[in-house]
């Protein structure tokens, strides 16, 4: 397994067990004298697991699983999937706060810019490598 989608699996692995324990918390916080903070964990939540654990997992299988180039380096150049790694991981934590802190609302679009800019540039390094079955190019 290439060291980038071991990055990309190990921190979303991260995303998951802090999604994890704040959904935990979430259903913990009914019982919670002073509960009305925990409901704005929610969206926070929702982030976590949706864009930190899952769109970064699918990532790394994918950049790990697409067909490999056959001559020069098998997955081409790791430019783009790294920067895609960065960006999806600093949007995260910036849609997060933005979402926590509910008069923060140019965190959470800067946080969503650099989650779309990730998506665009994994998927610029990845479109090359996606071919029709049984063509042998």
């Amino acid at each position: 397994m290439p060291r980038l989608s071991i990055w990309l699996v190990r921190t979303s692995l991260v995303h998951l067990t802090v999604g994890i324990a704040l959904g935990a918390l979430l259903l913990a916080g009914r019982e919670l004298a002073d509960g009305a903070w925990v409901a704005r964990l929610r969206p926070v939540h929702a982030e976590l697991l949706l864009f930190g654990w899952t769109v970064q997992l699918i990532m790394g299988v994918a950049y790990w699983i697409l067909p490999r180039y056959r001559a020069g380096r098998e997955r081409g150049s790791a430019v783009l999937p790294w920067a895609a790694y960065w960006l999806l991981n600093a949007g995260v934590p910036l849609v997060a706060a933005g979402q926590w802190l509910s008069g923060a609302p140019s965190l959470a679009l800067a946080g969503r810019l650099l989650e779309a800019l990730a998506a665009g540039a994994f998927v610029a390094h990845a479109l090359p490598r996606i071919r029709r079955f049984g063509s042998g190019t």
